[in-house]
């Protein structure tokens, strides 16, 4: 986390707040913190303010949205989910179709390429299907979602589409206006700032639905889909982290400074997708899971190493100050289209915009060591 988040946060914890909309200077200055956070968002999501609703975390924004949306789903509605996706994106859509005794649609990916299979999209589609869940990118192998695409398809048979940026936000440019989608959600502490969730609704969705909240909440989005007390201080982090990302591009504004910092940093990143691939290629017991193409995917690689179970291999790895991940890491559905549910999972490996060439020299000498 950069210091500059840190430091945010701690200056909001030392001078003290209020909760909002008190006639004093402390509450005042809790609602400037919560109307610069929602135009923080905003700018790196390329929404309006009105549209960016705050929570403890995406999974409990998703939860909330999948209740309010299901609320009139009757038998034989549908929901599409994918296989690319983290389980926050699929549980919620699971349960409100149990509830209500709707239809759920999966989408597979294609084993080889780690892509969406859009011919198998749809076939899953029709004059019932009620709303899309799709990912931008899989947090298990990677690979980048045709987002544009995909709602292009769900509108034009009158389906919502809801988004998890969770795992692209740190590595690429969101614009919600540009892809259609109708909902997106992503949490701050993967681009670098502190433990929140945050959600994009277009504002006149927002408007129509309605989420469960207490009497005394607001009745206006985005407000109304905030249930209790936010936590403040970490929206002034969160502030923070998007000034932090806005600081590495240049612009007459900060949405512009935004738009060339994730360039530059799809940039770096792409030297280290390939460096990595490179590397890997060349060793014949390690399989890699995911697509090929720098292009299609972000720095985040599923791997097996043959012979060595994933939980010893981040075990052997973590022993030389490499932390890596095991195991399903929430991808539920993912790992079981790939069939390593039995066999423990995979191994995550991840890079972001700060990770150097050096550092993945450094993980590829560790896999080669472990033939």
């Amino acid at each position: 986390m950069p210091v500059s988040v840190i430091e945010a946060m701690a200056g909001f914890l030392t001078a003290g707040g209020s909760n909002l909309g008190g006639p004093f200077v402390t509450s005042r200055e809790s609602d400037a913190v919560v109307a610069a956070a929602r135009s923080a968002m905003a700018d790196l999501l390329g929404a309006s303010p009105g549209e960016i609703a705050f929570g403890q975390n995406m999974t409990s924004l998703n939860l909330a949205l999948a209740g309010a949306i299901s609320r009139d789903w009757e038998p034989g509605d549908e929901v599409v989910v994918t296989a690319l996706d983290h389980d926050a994106n699929v549980s919620p859509w699971l349960i409100a179709a149990e509830e209500t005794g709707a239809t759920v649609r999966r989408v597979p990916f294609d084993k080889r390429t780690g892509l969406l299979d859009m011919e198998a999209f749809d076939p899953r589609l029709s004059e019932r299907t009620r709303y899309v869940a799709v990912t931008h990118a899989s947090n298990a192998i990677g690979s980048i979602v045709d987002v544009a695409e995909v709602v292009r398809r769900s509108h034009s048979v009158g389906a919502l589409v809801g988004v998890d940026a969770v795992h692209y936000a740190p590595h690429g440019l969101i614009d919600v206006a540009a892809t259609g989608c109708d909902f997106l959600l992503c949490s701050a502490y993967k681009f670098f700032g502190p433990h929140t969730g945050i959600m994009y609704g277009r504002q006149e969705l927002l408007a129509s639905m309605r989420p469960y909240k207490i009497r005394p909440a607001p009745s206006d989005p985005p407000g109304s889909w905030e249930s209790g007390t936010q936590s403040f201080e970490s929206l002034a982090g969160v502030t923070a982290a998007v000034d932090y990302l806005a600081s590495l591009g240049e612009g007459e504004d900060r949405r512009s400074r935004l738009v060339g910092a994730m360039a530059a940093i799809r940039s770096h990143e792409t030297m280290l997708i390939e460096r990595f691939l490179d590397g890997v290629a060349d060793m014949e017991h390690v399989d890699l899971y995911g697509s090929t193409d720098p292009a299609a995917r972000t720095p985040t690689f599923a791997i097996d190493v043959r012979g060595v179970r994933p939980g010893r291999v981040a075990a052997l790895l973590g022993k030389e100050g490499i932390f890596v991940w095991s195991g399903h890491y929430y991808a539920l559905e993912a790992i079981e289209h790939l069939g390593r549910s039995d066999a423990g999972g995979l191994v995550r490996i991840g890079f972001v915009h700060y990770n150097t060439s050096d550092e993945v020299d450094r993980i590829l000498t560790a896999l080669d060591a472990l033939r």
